[in-house]
Order: C-alpha cells, then structure tokens, then sequence
C-alpha cells in the first residue's frame, strides 16, 4: 500500500469524525489492500479525566498548536518492525508521519498531567467491533452540533453504540491492548541498530 493511495482513501471519507475517519480507512484497506490489514491499527487516545493535551493540532492553539481533546484517533500502518506511519487528519505535521516524529511532537509526556493511555485494536477487530449511533455528536436538545457524516452511522449486529468501549482506557475492558505512552513507544518504534556495519577490535 502506497503513501499516496492511502491518502486517497481516506480525503475520499472525510469529515469531522476521527473514530469514523479511521474506520472508513480500515475499511478501504480492506477492500483495496487486504494483505495489508493485519499491520494496520486504529489508536485512541484518552484518560480517566478525558483531558487529554495533543501538540501540533489544527485546532490548537499558540505556535505549538496545543490543544485538550476528551478524546482522539488516528490510523497506523505497520508494514514492518522498522517502519510504521500515523495517518492523523487533525495534525500539522506531514501526513503521512513516522510514528518517531509523531509521537515526539504530538504527545510530549505523559507525566505533566492525568497519564494518558492509548488503546490499541487491530483494523480487522476495529471493523468487526466499533459502533456508533452518534449521539456523542448532538446538543442536549437533540439537535447536531456539526453536520454529521452523509452516509449512515456505522452499527454491528451486535451494537449501535460501543464507542465508549473503546474510549475507556481500563486495562482488560474494551478491545484490543492498552499501553502507556512508554509501553506504546517501545511496542512500535524500533531504533536503528547502530552497531549493524561496525566492528569489534581486539
């Protein structure tokens, strides 16, 4: 799957939605690219608080572009242990980015405030599972706060609405694994071996 076909599929789904963004992707993949669905991921981000401070985001604000979401999801493509892609929508950052710079730029630290966690489910589960009636998107009153999405809410036979499900960040509740910012690092980003090409002398 190209860098270029990637972002076809997913300006193609556009809209206000992360989790329905991803989806849409995961979705694309699939259908165009199945191979390579087993090495793509949809991560949110969140924390008990639902207060969680992103960097480098089209919506923050200031010259680093700081910005509190309850919540966030993004697209990760993991062709191998050395290379993996964030797709984020929402980001200033070139799109794709590698997970290095993204997560460098975009997180910072999990230590300044409530520890945030990111939820990890692989793109098959996250087809099979995710649900949403979109309640999340209306006012009190019942009326929409942004248009929604023009085609109609993403549900399973099982669920109209487990988007909570994925947003908790309780370790063994919800789908897939939940990793601090650290455990997450080292699950995805394998430095260079700088020791490949060097030699040992006696």
């Amino acid at each position: 799957m190209s860098t270029k076909d990637a972002n076809f599929m997913l300006f193609s789904n556009i809209n206000d939605c992360s989790e329905e963004n991803v989806w849409k992707l995961c979705e694309q993949v699939k259908k165009t690219y199945p191979s390579e669905l087993p090495k793509c991921y949809a991560v949110f981000v969140s924390n008990e608080r639902r207060t969680v401070p992103l960097w480098r985001q089209k919506a923050g604000r200031g010259d680093e572009k700081l910005v509190i979401w309850d919540y966030h999801v993004f697209f990760m493509h993991n062709p191998s242990p050395n290379r993996c892609l964030v797709f984020d929508l929402d980001t200033t950052l070139p799109f794709p980015t590698y997970f290095h710079k993204y997560v460098t730029e975009t997180f910072r630290s999990d230590y300044a405030l409530t520890p945030e966690h990111h939820r990890v489910i692989p793109a098959e589960k996250y087809l099979a599972e995710f649900s949403s009636d979109r309640r999340h998107m209306r006012r009190p009153d019942g009326s929409w706060i942004k248009p929604p999405p023009s085609y109609p809410p993403i549900q399973t036979s099982a669920s109209t609405h487990s988007l909570d499900d994925f947003i908790c960040m309780k370790p063994g509740k919800g789908p897939g694994a939940v990793y601090d910012l650290l455990h997450f690092v080292q699950q995805f980003y394998k430095p260079p071996d700088r020791n490949i090409g060097t030699k040992t002398q006696n």
